[in-house]
């Protein structure tokens, strides 16, 4: 059997096989909605919105916060103290009571065991004695609850039930009640069960007191022992104690404590609303000088009282903000110093550099009559002295950018005119370079608010980088608008940025080989002067790029002169990136595309033949809507290339490359 390379699963590489084909089930609304989708985020948004206010103000407001917080801790401190206090005067109370009640029902129970012992021993006598203890037996229970109750005055009542339950439907054995007192519902059946098991003690109960008229129930406390009256049967004695008092003072006390807790809690927020505005009025007079000084008014000072750790804050924040006046000022004139020097000297090398440059012209005309060697160094002096005039241009140009001279003549100018001078600037560069220069976007017009002269200093910049830099490959430049923003995009696939080098461009005099001398290329202040430049319309000029995968660079320009941008019509990074591609072939992947598909497409622009420049610009296509997450000022972004990736890699570190002309 011959080994050999496996045959491919059907539907390419990307297919997964785990699941049988077929469309995909669409999850239903319920599931969007737990999922995240518009009606949860728009549910959420509805309820943050009004809250938004206050929690900028809780984030903002530290004195806001310590009073909430010390609000909030004496209010626990009192609900705790409150509860301990409450529960220590309950349980006195209670043990008061108690001690009372069982005192005042062991006097009762005595009473009525005397009392039957002496009708006892009475009916022991004579006959006619005994007769009359039969007689007032019958009466002698109702007769006992009434002498146990009188000494009461409502501070107590007494209930008398038989001990076996059939004897209650008896006229003498039945039960009796002082007060009122419904005696089935005041004295709880488990309470009567464990006296009828006991041994003679008293048991005690809390209970809800009821009675027979409309009088409301209330809670009290019933003591009960079991007894034998005067013929010996036994029966069940018990003493009920209303607790309306001990509750009517248990309200006082938790209305006391309730009143004072809200007292104590407003004068500590008071307290804490005092003590710390004495800290933080320093702190915001401080954060408002800080503001002034940071606008350029470094006269400003704070006021200074006491001699406590505040007064010394200010001391010391008033000493720092002299001391930084006074660098700054420093650094203010010797700034002033070296722009004028820069400015002097470019102005005063404009004289000698026309005499040199005259009697240059003068050589450089004749050199056909030299020998070889004067003939080459009359070229050579040519070259320098038209980098020399270009250095002494752009350091004016930087000198009036710096002195804040620079003025912008703004007019309403379409943006594929400035780019089509540029791309016929740049022709001859191109050719001898073997590129070739599309244009795209370019089917509407593209007008915005701008200094036509600056624009076209950076578009000029750009391409002209684009074209030294692309290795013969193809330049695209892309034009687009939306919204309130335009924007001109200069796409190369050269060797590219290293990571880092994408934010370092814009620097003045910066290269990407610093032990290289500086004897080809530009002066090193292009993208300089073209950052200012877009700095100066409000715009942006940002760039991108990855090691072997070219570069970007993007203008992008507000529509109207006073209107601030919120984003470009053109994404940063090109959708033919080495990471867009590669997200591109794995959602493919997971889409179940075959191979060859558009995720796999390279970089670079296949080599065509030059069209006619009619036919320059491409079919139409439609910009982007505007990117909300892009940054103002001159931001970058790069990508580090990945390993593995030998043409590119080893293309980048055999060719030297020089950004910034």
């Amino acid at each position: 059997m011959t080994r050999g390379r496996a045959a491919p699963m059907p539907g390419g590489p990307g297919v997964r096989t785990g699941r049988p084909a077929g469309p995909r089930r669409r999850p239903s609304a319920v599931g969007r909605f737990l999922q995240g989708g518009p009606a949860l985020r728009l549910f959420a948004r509805w309820v943050r919105r009004p809250l938004l206010p206050s929690l900028r103000l809780w984030r903002r407001n530290i004195q806001l916060r310590v009073v909430v917080g010390s609000l909030l801790m004496s209010l626990g401190v009192v609900l705790l103290l409150g509860f301990v206090v409450m529960w220590q005067v309950r349980n006195g109370l209670l043990d008061a009571k108690q001690e009372a009640a069982q005192s005042q029902a062991a006097g009762g129970f005595d009473v009525a065991e005397e009392k039957a012992r002496t009708v006892a021993g009475t009916g022991a006598g004579d006959g006619a004695q005994a007769r009359a203890a039969a007689r007032n037996s019958t009466n002698w229970r109702t007769e006992l609850v009434e002498q146990l109750a009188s000494g009461g005055r409502q501070a107590f009542h007494v209930v008398a039930l038989s001990a076996n339950s059939d004897d209650e439907t008896s006229s003498n054995r039945g039960p009796r009640a002082s007060g009122g007192v419904n005696q089935s519902a005041s004295v709880p059946q488990k309470l009567r069960d464990e006296i009828d098991q006991g041994t003679g003690k008293a048991y005690k109960a809390f209970v809800r007191i009821t009675y027979t008229d409309a009088q409301d129930p209330e809670p009290g406390l019933v003591i009960g022992k079991q007894l034998n009256d005067n013929s010996g049967q036994p029966y069940q004695l018990y003493y009920l104690f209303p607790l309306t008092q001990e509750e009517e003072s248990l309200s006082l006390v938790k209305t006391t404590l309730a009143t004072a807790g809200v007292f104590v809690v407003v004068l500590f927020g008071g307290i804490a609303w005092l003590v710390v505005r004495q800290v933080v009025t320093p702190v915001r007079m401080a954060a408002g000088v800080a503001e002034r000084l940071s606008a350029g008014r470094l006269q400003e000072r704070m006021k200074v009282t006491g001699e406590d750790d505040i007064a010394r804050l200010g001391e010391a924040f008033n000493k720092m903000a002299q001391n930084l006046q006074v660098k700054i000022q420093q650094l203010e004139e010797l700034s002033r110093l070296q722009r004028r020097f820069v400015s002097d000297v470019s102005h005063e090398l404009r004289t000698p550099l026309t005499t040199v440059r005259m009697a240059a012209d003068v050589i450089h005309e004749a050199r056909a009559d030299f020998d070889p060697v004067t003939a080459r160094s009359a070229e050579l002096l040519a070259g320098q002295l038209d980098r020399f005039e270009s250095l002494l241009a752009d350091l004016l140009e930087i000198s009036r950018f710096d002195a804040g001279a620079a003025a912008l003549e703004a007019e309403p100018i379409d943006l594929r005119e400035v780019v089509r001078r540029v791309i016929e600037g740049a022709e001859p560069l191109a050719e001898r370079k073997g590129t070739r220069i599309r244009v795209t976007g370019d089917e509407q017009p593209v007008v915005a608010e701008a200094d036509a002269r600056r624009v076209e200093r950076v578009l000029r910049n750009l391409v002209v980088n684009a074209v030294e830099h692309g290795e013969g490959r193809d330049v695209v430049v892309r034009l687009g608008a939306a919204g309130g923003a335009v924007a001109v995009a200069v796409r190369d696939y050269g060797v590219g940025l290293k990571p880092g080098e994408a934010t370092r461009v814009f620097n003045r005099f910066w290269r990407a080989d610093p032990a290289r001398a500086r004897t080809t290329g530009g002066t090193g202040l292009g993208l300089s002067i073209a950052v200012e430049d877009a700095r100066l319309h409000g715009g942006w000029l940002q760039a991108w790029g990855e090691p072997g995968g070219g570069s970007q660079f993007r203008l992008t320009l507000p529509r109207t002169a006073d209107e601030s941008l919120r984003g470009s019509p053109i994404p940063l990074e090109p959708e033919d990136s080495r990471r867009s591609r590669e997200r591109a072939a794995a959602d493919s992947r997971v889409m179940g595309a075959g191979p060859g598909g558009g995720a796999n497409r390279l970089a670079t622009v296949p080599a065509q033949p030059r069209p006619e420049r009619s036919a320059l610009p491409v079919p139409p296509r439609a910009a982007p809507a505007a990117d909300p997450t892009a940054l103002p000022g001159s931001g970058a972004r790069v990508v580090a290339r990945p390993a593995g990736d030998g043409d590119g890699s080893s293309q980048a570190e055999r060719k030297d490359t020089t950004r910034g002309h």
